[in-house]
């Protein structure tokens, strides 16, 4: 395999990487992609990760954990969809489902009550019954809750008020 050649003034694999992560957390590998696509070599990319984990800059199982805390305070979901969203950043499978498993069981069911309770907020005028009950069972659906986590949910929310 041929040495990538760098162009003269071209900022450092760890530069490169500590400017990538400042606007935001990120993955080993969302590093190592980013880099990948400069002109470094495997070596320097490698050394590069290796520095930045030993510093505590990047650290895939804390990126779970706030990511897992940081979307469940904003746009609640359930864990198959927060299981997704990680996978797509890259979180090694071990490291989702240990961060998930620090996450409480009764957190996505109180996270699918506030979700049905909004939107029955939103939809209180539509009159259809049945129908404003479908459109809350199919909004719960695409937040990635199970079927029964979401009749249970709209059940507590309708008892909830």
């Amino acid at each position: 395999m041929a040495k990538k050649q760098k162009p003269a003034g071209c900022p450092s694999a760890y530069d490169t990487a500590l400017k990538f992560l400042t606007p935001k957390a990120r993955t080993v590998r969302e590093v190592e992609l980013k880099l990948d696509e400069g002109s470094y070599s495997e070596g320097e990319i490698m050394q590069t990760v290796d520095r930045l984990t030993e510093t505590g800059l990047l650290d895939d199982r804390k990126y779970a954990r706030d990511f897992i805390e940081s979307r469940l305070a904003s746009k609640p979901v359930s864990r198959f969809r927060l299981k997704e969203q990680l996978k797509a950043h890259f979180v090694p499978e071990d490291i989702i489902e240990e961060a998930l498993d620090e996450t409480d069981d009764s957190v996505e069911f109180e996270n699918a009550v506030e979700v049905a309770r909004k939107f029955m907020r939103q939809l209180s005028s539509v009159e259809d019954e049945e129908g404003r009950l479908r459109r809350i069972y199919s909004r719960l659906k695409t937040r990635g809750f199970s079927h029964d986590t979401i009749m249970s949910a709209m059940r507590e929310a309708e008892n909830r008020g």
